[in-house]
C-alpha cells in the first residue's frame, strides 16, 4: 500500500533475513509497513532462526521478535521464548494470520500458533 494511504500509526516490521515475497504480502496490510533495517525502529521483527533472536534484541531491546517456522518440533516454542522471542508462527500460513500475530506481538502478547503447540 502506498505510504500516502497508510494510517499514521502503521506497525513497522523488519524481515531478517529479507524476504521480498513476504514483504509484498505484508505491505498489502493497511497498518503494516515493512522496513529495511533495525535503524527504522520496527515494532516487530520476523526471523527464521532462534539464534537470531538475541542479535535482533541486541539491536533494539524494545522490538518484539517472532520466529517463523514451517513445522514444530519438541521444545522449539520453549527455545524461542527462552531466547527472548515474542512467539512462534507458521511461515507458510495465511498472511492474514501472520499479520494478526504481528499485531498481537506488538501489543505485548506472546504468540504461539495453535498448529505449532506440541
Amino acid at each position: 500500500m502506498p505510504v500516502s494511504q497508510r494510517s499514521a500509526r502503521s506497525l513497522r516490521v523488519l524481515l531478517a533475513p529479507p524476504n521480498p515475497a513476504l514483504a509484498v504480502l505484508l505491505g498489502l496490510q493497511p497498518d503494516i509497513e515493512v522496513v529495511a533495517s533495525a535503524i527504522a525502529r520496527p515494532a516487530v521483527a520476523l526471523t527464521e532462526s532462534v539464534d537470531s533472536v538475541a542479535a535482533l534484541l541486541g539491536e533494539d531491546p524494545e522490538c518484539r521478535v517472532l520466529v517463523l517456522t514451517g513445522s514444530a518440533h519438541a521444545g522449539l516454542a520453549d527455545a524461542v521464548l527462552a531466547a527472548g522471542g515474542a512467539g512462534l508462527v507458521l511461515r507458510d500460513g495465511p498472511v492474514e494470520d501472520l499479520a494478526d500475530s504481528i499485531r498481537r506481538a506488538s501489543r505485548g502478547e506472546t504468540v504461539i500458533d495453535p498448529a505449532l503447540q506440541l
